[in-house]
């Protein structure tokens, strides 16, 4: 099973695909946030679970319990749904975005065969999905070079004794700690973001400086052949401040800040947010 993470209106769905299987599989917590646009869709998943087993549904019977990434990096076990189980959750929640989010579920089947076919089918959708959401050709490009980057070492990784549920997650906040001066999870705060992919908000700036750590780390963790996660979290460090110095230096040079609140969520969120930092 291979985990992914889909983009449905700017909202990331967690997803796996059973390749044995040929299904995909999706996770209810991040469904019913969309549906319900609740702020504790776990809780409100919780009381619908319970509900819809005393009338004796079947839906909840047919929920898998797959490891899915969860915001901290870690792995946890999570209620998931195939395409079937998901249509029968949207019917059993009223929602204006209940047409449009069996719709995506439909795609999202029909676009995998497609990309079985021909590989490269998968690049041009999510050049178009970032079209579509307003991102200009130079920050795709810079995106997609970053995630070419960003591959490479986590290659590394695999071959080299990482383990990938975990530590993976850990040697990443390193190198974005060292070259940011600001955690992951810090920097999603300052954007405003959720569940969102934080490198689909980040700036070219910030895209750019991010991959200058990635490479400089898998440059330096190849050039030392660092082996298992202690010597690759050295390596992460010395790739984060080889990109916190080029930062340094940028802004020095330039006068203008890298790290940015700057993000691409539709206006509707971002008017909550700002009702939200006036009743703190």
């Amino acid at each position: 099973m291979k985990n992914e993470i889909k983009i449905f209106e700017e909202s990331n769905i967690r997803s796996i695909y059973d390749e044995e299987n040929e299904k995909w599989y999706f996770s209810v917590v991040d469904i019913v946030e969309i549906l319900t646009e609740s702020s504790e869709p776990r809780k409100y998943w919780s009381v619908l679970k319970t509900r819809l087993k005393k009338e004796g549904s079947e839906l909840t019977t047919k929920c898998s319990q797959l490891k899915m990434k969860a915001a901290d990096g870690k792995f946890y076990k999570t209620d998931a749904l195939d395409v079937e189980g998901c249509l029968r959750l949207v019917q059993s929640i009223p929602s204006p975005k209940a047409e449009p989010v069996k719709q995506w579920l439909a795609k999202v089947g029909y676009e995998r065969m497609k990309e079985m076919a021909d590989p490269s089918t998968a690049i041009d959708r999510a050049r178009e999905t970032y079209k579509k959401l307003g991102r200009s050709d130079k920050w795709i490009q810079q995106r997609f070079s970053g995630q070419d980057t960003r591959n490479k070492l986590t290659d590394y990784w695999k071959d080299h004794e990482v383990t990938e549920s975990e530590e993976f997650a850990i040697l990443t906040n390193i190198i974005h700690q060292e070259w940011a001066d600001v955690s992951v999870k810090k920097h999603k705060e300052m954007k405003g973001l959720k569940s969102q992919n934080l490198r689909d908000h980040m700036t070219e700036a910030e895209l750019l400086f991010t991959a200058l750590a990635e490479l400089s780390t898998r440059q330096v963790a190849e050039n030392t052949q660092a082996i298992g996660f202690e010597e690759n979290k050295s390596a992460a460090k010395v790739g984060g401040n080889i990109a916190k110095r080029a930062r340094e230096d940028f802004e020095e040079r330039t006068g203008q800040k890298v790290i940015s609140g700057e993000n691409y969520l539709p206006k509707q969120n971002k008017v909550k947010q700002i009702k939200s930092k006036k009743t703190k």
